[in-house]
This record gives structure tokens, C-alpha cells and sequence, in this order.
């Protein structure tokens, strides 16, 4: 059955390309910061073991809007490592990094999401393609408070 939503198949198609981006670092993002939640130690154990949990659980329900905004446009949304590993600008950690490290690493991480996020922003505006654009604000806004929690953790505002 054709879709018939007002958006046109080029422009469901270029929208989905870029939220596959999006679903692919935010499942990255996911699977670097429960790593983490599960490896770090040291004196902020607690505080970042909890924060980390956080993080990651709220990424869990994003990387399910994300997909199925995706299947709403009609597209198949991307679902295995291979494919993540193809699209995802997160790079994945080597393991054995110190807190300070990881909590550095995510906020890089968090950042990238915001970016992947905001490159989607033209193909929804060409489209008027509101729901898609709603999601990457609200994206947006969860990446950039992380990661200024997590830069404040290191002490860095600038």
C-alpha cells in the first residue's frame, strides 16, 4: 500500500538516511555508556555508576522513537552491529579507560548525537516534516544537558 502522507518517497527517503545516522549513534551511545556503567570504578563510582544508568536507559527508549519514526516514513530501519558500525560517528572505546576517561569519551559521544541530530534538521524542513523535526529537537535538548553534566563532572564549563 502506497503512503500518502504528504511527504514525497525522495523526501521520506533522505529523511530516513538521516535519522538511520541518528539510530545508529544514539545505539552506540547506548552500548558505550551501559559499558561503562558496568567497567567504571573509583571514588565517583556511585555518582557516575548511577548517571551512566540514566543516560543509558533514557538512550534505550530514543533508539526505539527513532526507529519507529523511521518505519512510519516507510523505510527499514537499520537494526544490526554491521549496520551501526557503517553509519554510527561514535567511536567505540578500547576498554580499560579511567572514569575520567569515559566520562570525557561520552560527553564527546553525546555531542556527536547533537550533530548527527542537527545535519537531519534540512531534509525534515525541506519536507515540513514536523514529527521528524519534534524528535530531533527533543533529541537535541537530552544530548546538550548531558552533556553539560558530564562536562561539569570533569570540572570544564567552558
Amino acid at each position: 500500500m502506497n503512503i500518502n502522507t504528504g511527504i514525497s518517497e525522495s523526501h521520506r527517503q533522505e529523511i530516513s538516511a538521516q535519522l538511520s545516522r541518528l539510530l545508529a549513534d544514539s545505539y552506540t551511545l547506548y552500548l558505550k555508556t551501559h559499558n561503562y556503567h558496568w567497567n567504571v570504578t573509583g571514588p565517583q563510582f556511585n555518582t557516575l555508576h548511577t548517571m551512566f544508568e540514566t543516560q543509558y536507559s533514557e538512550l534505550a527508549i530514543a533508539v526505539d522513537d527513532i526507529a519507529e519514526r523511521i518505519r512510519a516514513l516507510g523505510v527499514k530501519a537499520p537494526g544490526s552491529y554491521k549496520e551501526f558500525a557503517k553509519l554510527t560517528s561514535i567511536e567505540e572505546s578500547d576498554g580499560g579507560e579511567s572514569a575520567d576517561e569515559m566520562v570525557r569519551q561520552l560527553t564527546e559521544g553525546q555531542e556527536a548525537v547533537v550533530r548527527t541530530a542537527r545535519k537531519a534538521f534540512p531534509a525534515a524542513d525541506a519536507a515540513n516534516d514536523e514529527p521528524t523535526a519534534d524528535l530531533l529537537t527533543q533529541r537535541m535538548q537530552v544530548h546538550e544537558k548531558n552533556a553539560w553534566m558530564l562536562r561539569s563532572m570533569l570540572g570544564d564549563q567552558s
